[in-house]
């Protein structure tokens, strides 16, 4: 298990911060993607050895009973051998109860060593999950980062004529698209205003006017 951990390279007592502080061209981004990854399959694994330590401190604890139980079992056909004057039987019993009772002695040492061990390593994985989960909030944040950059990128692209890609207009040369589209409209429509006009006054050169009608002279009487 200390194995493991030593040959873990991505530590949980690592500065996340210094790894992107270094002056390197690669991108940031796919460098947490990787480390995350990296970092997720040795949470998995690491979680299945703790899962497995404890079910050898289970088992462990299961051999001890085992043993207590064979070792008062043993005590108490010692007192029934004595009792019956079977001294071939005490000798084995005695026997039986001092194998026991070391094998118990060992096993309870070792299950409060695994007990502290697992208590240990269950500790200091959390701290790694949480490191894992720190890491994720960092990808979120270049990533965010990167999403604003890109995006002021574009804008100043459409905003700022010297930095405008060739194939994009900026907003000046729209605004001046529109400006010109709009003279042209109003020359157009002053030039069919003044046409309309010009016909307009055509039509009435061009009216005949009714002739008067000669009164008729009043005779005098």
């Amino acid at each position: 298990m200390n194995t493991l951990w030593n040959r873990f390279k991505y530590s949980v007592q690592a500065d996340l911060h210094t790894l992107f502080d270094k002056k390197e061209s690669k991108n940031p981004i796919a460098m947490l993607n990787q480390y995350i990854r990296e970092a997720e399959k040795q949470t998995e694994s690491i979680g299945k050895l703790l899962e497995r330590q404890s079910k050898l401190k289970v088992a462990l604890e299961k051999e001890l009973m085992e043993a207590e139980k064979m070792a008062d079992k043993r005590r108490n056909q010692l007192e029934l051998a004595q009792a019956a004057g079977e001294e071939d039987l005490v000798a084995f019993a005695q026997e039986e109860i001092a194998a026991y009772d070391t094998r118990a002695a060992e096993l309870a040492e070792s299950v409060t060593e695994t007990a502290y061990e697992l208590i240990s390593l269950e500790r200091k994985f959390e701290e790694m999950k949480h490191k894992v989960k720190d890491m994720k909030v960092r990808q979120l944040q270049l990533m965010g980062k990167e999403n604003v950059t890109r995006a002021h990128h574009r804008m100043d692209q459409v905003i700022s004529p010297e930095n405008a890609d060739s194939r994009v207009a900026s907003v000046g040369e729209m605004k001046q698209y529109i400006e010109n589209l709009g003279g042209k409209i109003e020359r157009e429509y002053e030039t069919s205003s003044m046409e309309r006009r010009l016909e307009s006054l055509v039509k009435v050169e061009s009216t005949p006017t009714l002739e008067k009608s000669p009164a008729k002279e009043m005779e005098i009487v």
